[in-house]
């Protein structure tokens, strides 16, 4: 495996990096804060300068991909355009490409056991992705009557749910190993499906 580049100066980062790299290669639980120090180039008492401990680490790497996660999430919507179905299906589209892209930083924040709550910046980094589902599922339902409007954050995450599934299941490995149906088609017929049944889209 090809070490980070660390530049002096930004060893941090540099961490951050060598860890999504360890994580994409041996899983979220299975690497060492001494591991990630030599993949980055340095010793291994230098990540202490700026982490405590390697679940700090940890948290680090996934906050920093919630925040790009979520971003790439607020930049697929666009404002619901053309149509609010549309963005939607749009943000289903970025979920699968982030996985796939950063699957080290995917890997740190769903399954890492982490404990969101226990750290504020984590926290409001995982908040503000799933508030960008939350705004996108609102936008969707605005063209119902208030009464027939289903609980907009019940959906976000019933769809987030349905994303990671679809991820874990057929994202990941040889395409067309578990499926003959791609992860893209597979998530946007699911999601169709779902909102057919809540009355959101006609038949």
């Amino acid at each position: 495996m090809a070490r980070v580049s660390y530049h002096h100066g930004n060893l941090r980062q540099a961490l951050v990096d060598a860890t999504a790299a360890l994580i994409q290669h041996k899983g979220p639980m299975a690497f060492t804060l001494a591991e990630a120090a030599r993949q980055a180039g340095v010793s291994a008492a230098a990540p202490y300068r700026h982490f405590a401990g390697r679940d700090q680490l940890l948290e680090e790497v996934a906050r920093q991909g919630f925040l790009e996660f979520a971003a790439l999430l607020e930049s697929a919507f666009d404002g619901g355009r053309p149509s609010a179905l549309s963005a939607f299906l749009r943000m289903g589209e970025a979920y699968l490409g982030f996985a796939a892209a950063r699957p080290g930083f995917y890997m740190a924040m769903f399954e890492s056991g982490l404990s969101i709550a226990g750290n504020a910046d984590l926290a409001a980094a995982a908040e503000r992705a799933e508030q960008a589902l939350v705004r996108a599922a609102e936008a969707l339902f605005a063209r119902l009557p208030p009464g027939r409007r289903p609980p907009a954050t019940m959906v976000a995450n019933h769809v987030w749910a349905l994303s990671h599934g679809v991820v874990e299941l057929f994202g990941r490995g040889r395409p067309g190993a578990r499926s003959p149906i791609s992860a893209a088609d597979m998530l946007e017929s699911g999601v169709l499906i779902y909102l057919r049944g809540l009355g959101v889209i006609p038949e």
